[in-house]
């Protein structure tokens, strides 16, 4: 099995270094469809890491449909099954947008805040309620922020989407998040999606990210149910020179 690339060791999370490594393993078919996968035991032995951390990492595997597990213990998912595994490639966006921020190096964080003034009535609260807000950070390999996201969540994305839900007030900050299957979550939770974003050029090009005077694009998006009801508002300020916005999205 391949091992968790050490260049990432100070950036990335333990269980996400796990699961990358066992991701790429599945992927390449180092671990063979529908063949069993090591013990928790085996696999904390050989990532040095504890049982819980191992833990983490197949509970994402299990989420993204890449791996079951039965009383038996965890199996790849079977060949006959791969053609409904929704993969996160450059055809399938991962939130929380753009093609880097699905595997580059990235910092994340989970948050229970009041959002801006102006966004509280599109999001659902009322005047200073807090909700579910996602900060997340895009990183050159020399550490440098290419990418910066701010995400807030409204009422009824907290309550209909089991997987946002279950980051409660107090907890949501325990570990770095992975919310890059968010959309699938939506379309599991039966919402029929539309989005709708803006792209500008900042007047001031040297508060964002990059280099100061470089070259940047700031996205706001609004992502609705079949309701007309906001689920998500996020801001994306990225490098315009460093990381092109491409953006693919299927309700």
């Amino acid at each position: 099995m391949a091992e968790p690339d050490p260049e990432q060791v100070a950036a990335v999370p333990l269980y996400l270094r796990v699961a990358a490594a066992l991701r790429d393993d599945l992927t390449d078919r180092r671990i063979a469809p529908g063949s069993r996968l090591p013990s928790e035991r085996s696999l904390a032995h050989r990532y040095h890491v504890n049982r819980q951390t191992v833990r983490s990492a197949l509970q994402l595997l299990r989420e993204e449909q890449r791996v079951v597990t039965d009383r038996r213990g965890t199996f790849a998912v079977g060949a006959e099954q791969q053609a409904h595994v929704p993969l996160l490639t450059a055809r399938r966006q991962s939130f929380p947008g753009g093609a880097e921020a699905a595997d580059a190096l990235v910092r994340a964080a989970l948050g229970w805040e009041a959002p801006p003034a102006a966004l509280a009535g599109r999001l659902g609260l009322a005047p200073g309620e807090p909700t579910l807000v996602h900060r997340h950070v895009v990183l050159s390999p020399r550490g440098v922020p290419l990418q910066r996201s701010v995400s807030w969540f409204s009422r009824p994305a907290t309550a209909e989407i089991p997987q946002l839900a279950r980051y409660r007030r107090g907890k949501a900050a325990a570990q770095q998040p992975d919310l890059r299957l968010l959309y699938h979550w939506m379309h599991q939770a039966g919402l029929r999606l539309t989005r709708r974003e803006s792209i500008a050029v900042p007047a001031d090009p040297g508060t964002g990210v990059g280099a100061a005077g470089a070259a940047r694009l700031v996205v706001h998006r609004v992502v609705s149910d079949q309701h007309g009801h906001a689920l998500e508002i996020t801001d994306i300020d990225f490098a315009a020179q460093t990381a092109a916005w491409t953006y693919e999205f299927s309700a």
